[in-house]
């Protein structure tokens, strides 16, 4: 449940980064991929499921003198990122041709104590648990228990999304690859609400949906809804199967897919907002209700044996723990996510969990980012056939460290140096993206004539709405209230102008205040309520039950 406080309480959250990862990560990933033939690839999209193989990689051309001179740089980067922004907490790990070459931890597991990080610090992934997920789904494939082209109906028939035939068709590749046809975090707004997962799967089947297979849109819990539909095949819980098939195999012995196991660890780190050049540790984030996609946590010592099984097509100490073609099919581009910004640009694509991308050499790129705006930020980058990788696990919110940090390993790796200062170039990416979220209209300025409210009996009462329940509208005193969800979450409203209003949202996707706007009946009282941020695909109007 996003938006908890750390004693339970909900708590206000004024900035939302998670949107701004899907560019940064792309970043991150070396995103220089050379050009595709798109057209081929749209045709593979809507006639086929999977696309073909991806190129032959070329041979090495990075030495193990040219990753120990990165290597050797590391600590200086991790801490120049660190003074610089005053992040508490950092984990790295690098594994070059299946070795870990590089495992350090830094700084503190919360901010004001000296509980130091280590590489068998506890954090949470964030969306770095996707590729994750997808890694275990492929155990899955490799057995021949699901196939990465099943539609999922046939693993979990109750599933539905509102065209039945996309319904009967997309499959447990659409919806890693994000091209279901869902619009972009569907589903989040109900788990910040308070939902519980199958809540949430269950009401999918409300959202609008975009032509399929050809639209990119990042969610959350499509992957949720595959892993799911591969769990229930396999006959066991995600929590479960992700351990079996994965974590128990890896000896990953401080991974897991639940939030409770993450709460109960000594060695953890917690969450980490800024305000001003102060970092406080002022939130829980229980992303149970979508574990697949960002609710694992682990360590950078487990992440490294992860890193080891990637870039040795599934083997592992030398047994093959998933199958090489059905993990190599999660580094295939599946959909075009992110097309050239310039005429001399690179086109990024997205895989099974993974952001994917091929620079001059032709050589492919994975990587992809993780992040909490509560107070988390991870990042992974692979170059296979360069058997080279790096994670990143950090304790604050997505500011740009973890991608930075990446990012300059990468590059100084491959060219002695890097192209740019990343952290100052991927910093404002971020702020510029949140602050684009906001709402165009200043609540905190009504007009100078503003129309004066009704009398709070106009407003109060009952509505109900399909995808997010009922909403009971109360007075108490001068104090009109929403609440909302299955806890009957509780938000003041505070007057801007005539019958609109507005809340403080909070939570994984607070976006700063939202209008909250009544449609008055010719009897004097609301039919309809509309939330502004509740409305980004148009399912956020409640209309009046009592």
């Amino acid at each position: 449940m996003g938006g908890m406080s750390r004693n339970g309480s909900v708590g206000p959250r004024r900035l939302r980064a998670t949107a701004a990862l899907g560019l940064v990560a792309t970043l991150a990933a070396g995103c220089t991929g050379a050009d595709a033939d798109l057209a081929a690839l749209g045709r593979a999209a809507t006639t086929s499921p999977l696309p073909t193989a991806p190129p032959a990689q070329a041979p090495s051309e990075i030495t193990r003198d040219e990753v120990e001179t990165a290597v050797g740089g590391l600590d200086d980067v991790v801490r120049d990122a660190m003074r610089r922004t005053g992040v508490p907490g950092v984990a790295v790990g690098v594994v070059h041709d299946d070795e870990v070459v590089y495992l350090k931890g830094f700084g503190v597991r919360e901010a004001g104590t000296k509980d130091a990080v280590g590489p068998d610090t506890v954090f949470q992934l964030a969306s770095v648990s996707k590729p994750l997920a997808s890694t275990v789904v492929a155990a899955v494939v490799g057995e021949r228990t699901v196939g990465w082209d099943d539609p999922v109906v046939e693993h979990d028939p109750g599933f539905a999304l509102k065209d039945p035939w996309v319904t009967r068709h997309v499959t447990l590749a659409d919806l890693f690859a994000h091209r279901s046809g869902l619009p972009d975090h569907a589903g989040d707004m109900l788990e910040d609400l308070g939902y519980d997962r199958s809540y949430i799967l269950e009401h999918l089947r409300h959202e609008p949906l975009a032509p399929f297979r050809a639209h990119y849109a990042y969610t959350n819990f499509g992957p949720t809804v595959a892993a799911v539909a591969t769990a229930k095949a396999a006959g066991t819980s995600w929590e479960e199967l992700s351990a079996d098939r994965v974590y128990e195999p890896l000896g990953m012995d401080s991974t897991s897919s639940s939030f409770a196991d993450y709460e109960k660890a000594e060695n953890k780190a917690v969450l980490h907002v800024r305000t001003g050049d102060t970092w406080s540790a002022e939130h829980v984030r229980d992303a149970d209700a979508q574990s697949p996609a960002g609710g694992a946590s682990s360590t950078a010592e487990d992440m490294t044996k992860w890193l080891r099984l990637q870039l040795a097509d599934g083997r592992f100490e030398g047994e093959q723990v998933v199958a090489a073609e059905a993990l190599r099919e999660t580094h295939v581009p599946h959909i075009l996510a992110e097309p050239p910004r310039t005429p001399a640009g690179r086109s990024g694509f997205y895989g099974l969990g993974w952001n994917v991308s091929y620079d001059d050499r032709g050589r492919l790129k994975l990587g992809h980012s993780g992040g909490f705006a509560l107070g988390a930020a991870t990042n992974v980058a692979l170059l296979p056939a360069e058997r080279l990788g790096i994670v990143v696990l950090t304790n604050g919110e997505p500011i740009g460290v973890p991608e930075a940090i990446a990012t300059t390993f990468m590059e100084t790796a491959q060219s002695g140096a890097p192209t740019v200062d990343w952290l100052a170039f991927l910093g404002p990416i971020f702020q510029q993206t949140v602050q684009g979220e906001r709402s165009e209209v200043d609540y905190s300025r009504p007009p100078a004539s503003a129309a004066p409210a009704r009398a709070s009996d106009a407003y109060t009462g009952t509505y109900t709405n399909d995808y997010y329940g009922p909403m009971t509208v109360s007075a108490r005193g001068d104090e009109l209230t929403m609440s909302l969800g299955p806890e009957e979450r509780r938000f003041v409203l505070s007057h801007y102008d005539g019958d609109t209003f507005f809340y403080r949202t909070t939570g994984e996707m607070a976006v700063g205040p939202s209008g909250v706007t009544f449609t008055v009946g010719s009897d004097g009282r609301a039919d309809e309520v509309r939330v502004e941020n509740l409305d980004t695909s148009g399912l956020g109007t409640f209309t009046r039950e009592e």
